[in-house]
């Protein structure tokens, strides 16, 4: 079995619990990326900052990794979809953690549409294999549902025979 790290960053919740849900299925160890200084705002005006953030390309600080990516085989990343695209924390990693040759499989969690997230997070990581990618819609709002879909997604990476 490959030694697994999920890493990714949540706001509301959603991201985190499918994270937890895929550590716990494959017995992996689990980076949390938290910002230095999180968005405090809630309703609506986190859609505006979280949007601005991400169209202005923001790279808030993070706090020290407790965990290194290059200590694994397989990374499984998550974000949440804020405005078509993957979080600025996910920003700051893609551009300060140096990850190649890697296995990764990539998740979001969103209210609407997935957009383009996985293109943009594939190109932040040239230089490694996407063997997989799942969306998962408003993961909260029906858990058993979306627990089901996160299990099945994860028995269809295990089965594809990897080394």
């Amino acid at each position: 079995m490959l030694k697994t790290l999920v890493i990714f960053y949540s706001f509301e919740g959603n991201t985190k619990f499918i994270a937890q849900t895929i550590a716990e299925k494959l017995g992996a160890d689990i980076l949390e990326l938290k910002p230095e200084e999180e968005i405090k705002t809630k309703g609506f005006m986190k859609y505006v900052w979280g949007g601005s953030q991400v169209v202005m390309g923001k790279m808030p600080k993070l706090k020290p990794f407790d965990k290194d990516p290059q200590d694994y085989d397989l990374l499984i990343i998550g974000t949440p979809v804020w405005a078509w695209t993957y979080t600025p924390p996910l920003n700051t990693f893609f551009n300060t953690t140096k990850i190649v040759g890697k296995k990764i499989a990539l998740f979001s969690c969103h209210g609407g549409q997935n957009a383009k997230t996985f293109e943009k997070m594939e190109k932040a990581l040239q230089g490694n294999e996407i063997i997989a990618r799942q969306d998962f819609f408003e993961p909260l709002r029906d858990k058993e549902g979306n627990r089901k879909k996160v299990l099945s997604w994860i028995d269809a990476i295990i089965n594809q025979n990897l080394p």
